[in-house]
């Protein structure tokens, strides 16, 4: 059934086309991710999608009765407290304790945060029926628990779905489409052969075959441009015959230029920073109880952050992920402990909200500060190198997209050259590209890197220790992200209630919770060592195929898609043996075996 279906549709910017003709139809069943360069019109197209905006050209049609869901970048949210909110019931309960805002449902919706306004809208979707959902960045503002909800929650609806989202784990386990916005030209990515794999993964092949095949078309107009010169530069006897048409076509060829990048160049994350001593920055017997709460948020943390360190802090919505930043930043003092700053450090503070922006500004005035009256040469270049060029530079900061303003946002934080570089939730409205230009930055990047996210892959790819802050408390995680959440779905089940009767719960497929197993320490041992040698196997083998994908040229887009989606298998193989070994170990510490 099909339930939108739009036609040519063309949107337009001052200067420059947003969409051009660009032509999709949701079907009951599909699953369709949008990705594009931030500022390329995702956005925009959903909200034509969703009926709410009009094109400047082209149709829009609706499935007869098609009831459509629309979760917005900022939702708005009727009057009254969150539950009347969402609605009545012990299913939007559950829901809003599901995405984190149990504890806030009789609080008033207009004196929610934005994340909290988003919760809200996503669990207000989600206890309702819908033939539709169209989702913008439906991740932001949620925790890992709540992302594992969530993903489970449109896994199982069967309706039409269309989502803009940066989280890449999401895309490839929901998608099987994927729409690439490109330069106002929408190009459909749909998996196929008998070994298809997810949307994302087609949109990946597609648009590396995409640009392989333009960097082809270019060599054979040069080739052929250069044939054609040596042709009109004949002598005059050649040239009198020559057919006006020829000439023309000769000239045409000649000065054609191939389309201009959709950016110039790479993300300018140059991986410098000022020197960083020896000492970093400690933590001792520190907490924080913020005034006039019943509670302390953090207490007994001890925490040394030392020179190449890369740690991922992980948590639920509220637990203290971003105090603890604010306490290593100085943003906040500690009401118990000590904070130990080395003398060379110099913190550079990412944060969920960024910087204090004033929409009025424009562009280059942000980034030249307020001791100057223009930017410097060296500022322009550095908005270049941060694709903020040309009418870019001018545009007031109120008029940039969420993910331009993401991206300002980063500049102005790295623009200092800081040695102690805090991210909290940086993935938020961040293209694809942007984020994989931060996951390269961060590799070669000399100074500390904290970073508390729920961007699995971003994790995974960033960090190499995981610290969980849980009920007040810091502490390492074994097995990292992955080990994090296997601890979390077995301490869920452990604690589940029944269901009521009649009524289905969804539910997440985890490693069931270790418990006394009632075998012997010898056979625990014994299954605890194969379990090491599996997934010392498994990550043999995930390495030797990001090798050879790092290795490859590039050449043979087939080649590419088969070393990708080999790549996919061995990381799946390594989280599944690392909750194989997750689950034993549980069970060996159950039995009092040291593990």
């Amino acid at each position: 059934m099909i339930l939108i279906d739009a036609e040519h549709v063309s949107v337009s910017r001052p200067n420059r086309p947003l969409l051009d003709r660009v032509s999709l139809t949701v079907s009951s069943g599909d699953r369709i991710g949008v990705v594009g360069l931030n500022g390329t019109g995702k956005s925009t197209l959903l909200r034509v999608l969703s009926g709410s905006a009009l094109p400047d050209s082209g149709v829009v049609r609706f499935g007869r009765g098609a009831r459509i869901g629309v979760l917005e970048q900022e939702p708005e949210l009727p009057d009254g407290t969150v539950l009347e909110a969402v609605g009545e019931g012990w299913e939007a309960e559950a829901a809003l304790d599901r995405l984190g805002m149990g504890a806030l449902h009789g609080a008033r919706t207009d004196a929610l945060s934005g994340g909290q306004r988003k919760r809200t809208a996503l669990a207000r979707l989600l206890h309702r029926e819908w033939d539709a959902l169209i989702l913008d960045e439906p991740t932001n503002h949620l925790d890992l628990d709540a992302v594992n909800y969530l993903e489970d929650r449109l896994a199982a609806f069967r309706g039409g779905l269309v989502l803009v989202t940066h989280d890449r784990h999401l895309l490839d386990r929901l998608t099987t489409k994927v729409l690439e916005l490109d330069r106002g030209t929408g190009y459909l990515h749909v998996p196929s052969g008998p070994h298809a794999g997810s949307g994302y993964a087609a949109y990946l092949e597609g648009r590396e075959a995409r640009e392989v095949a333009a960097a082809t078309a270019e060599q054979k107009r040069r080739n052929l441009a250069r044939t054609e010169l040596a042709w009109l530069r004949r002598g005059a006897p050649a040239r009198t015959s020559k057919s006006k048409a020829r000439i023309d076509a000769a000239t045409e060829l000649i000065h054609r230029t191939p389309q201009a990048p959709a950016r110039d160049g790479a993300l300018g994350l140059a991986p410098s920073a000022r020197r960083l001593g020896s000492k970093g920055i400690e933590l001792e017997g520190v907490g924080f109880t913020w005034p006039d709460a019943p509670a302390a948020t953090l207490s007994a943390v001890n925490l040394t952050l030392e020179p190449g360190d890369r740690i991922g802090i992980v948590g639920s919505n509220g637990a203290g992920k971003s105090t603890l930043l604010d306490l290593i930043a100085g943003r906040v003092a500690p009401t118990q402990g000590t904070v130990d700053r080395g003398a060379t450090v110099r913190i550079g503070y990412y944060d969920q909200l960024g910087r204090t922006l004033d929409e009025s500004q424009r562009v280059r005035e942000a980034v030249a500060g307020p001791t100057k009256a223009d930017p410097t040469l060296d500022d322009v270049r550095l908005m270049e190198r941060f694709w903020f060029d040309g009418d870019a530079q001018f545009a007031r900061i109120g008029q940039l997209s969420g993910g331009e303003r993401r991206r300002l946002q980063l500049l102005l934080t790295l623009v200092d050259q800081p040695n102690v570089l805090l991210l909290d939730e940086p993935t938020n409205d961040l293209d694809l590209d942007t984020l994989r230009a931060l996951e390269d930055f961060c590799d070669d990047w000399p100074g500390i890197v904290v970073v508390a996210s729920h961007d699995r892959v971003f994790l995974d790819r960033v960090v190499e220790f995981v610290l969980a802050v849980e009920d007040g408390s810091v502490r390492a995680v074994r097995g990292g992200v992955a080990g994090w959440l296997a601890e979390r779905a077995s301490r869920q089940q452990s604690n589940a209630q029944p269901a009521r009767p009649g009524v289905s719960v969804p539910r997440t497929a985890q490693p069931a919770a270790a418990s006394r197993s009632g075998r012997s320490p010898s056979t625990l041992r014994r299954l605890l060592g194969e379990a090491e040698r599996t997934l010392a196997r498994a990550v043999a083998e995930r390495d030797r195929c990001a090798g050879d994908l790092a290795a490859d040229d590039g050449t043979e887009h087939s080649r590419l898609g088969r070393l990708a989606t080999a790549l996919a298998e061995a990381e799946a193989a390594v989280a599944t043996a690392e909750e194989a070994w997750l689950v034993l170990a549980g069970e060996a510490e159950a039995s009092g075996l040291n593990v």
